[in-house]
């Protein structure tokens, strides 16, 4: 096993990043949840075709805005969706 040693400064200076770089994900992935995706980004987000779109639509699996011709999805719905139908592991993982 190979040990790195820090100065105490230097340990420092990497936690205050750590934790910098931990609240900047936490801002961004909170600002992603009011974003919205217009149908086209949806379909290569969830990799499948219009027309499964239009079935979820159509039968409330996904809610959706419509402005027009145009088609917008919430993340925050999108999220919703992935969360609804997460499968748990049956196996248990240790490492």
């Amino acid at each position: 096993m190979n040990a790195i040693i820090l100065e105490k400064g230097e340990y420092n200076k990497l936690v205050q990043l750590v934790y910098e770089i931990k609240q900047d994900l936490n801002e961004k992935s909170q600002s992603l949840e009011g974003a919205f995706v217009d149908n086209k980004q949806f379909l290569k987000l969830m990799s499948i075709s219009a027309r499964t779109a239009q079935t979820w639509r159509s039968e409330g699996v996904i809610a959706y805005s419509q402005i027009g011709n145009k088609i917008y999805y919430q993340m925050s719905d999108v999220t919703k969706l992935l969360d609804k139908n997460h499968n748990e592991s049956f196996k248990n993982n240790n490492y």
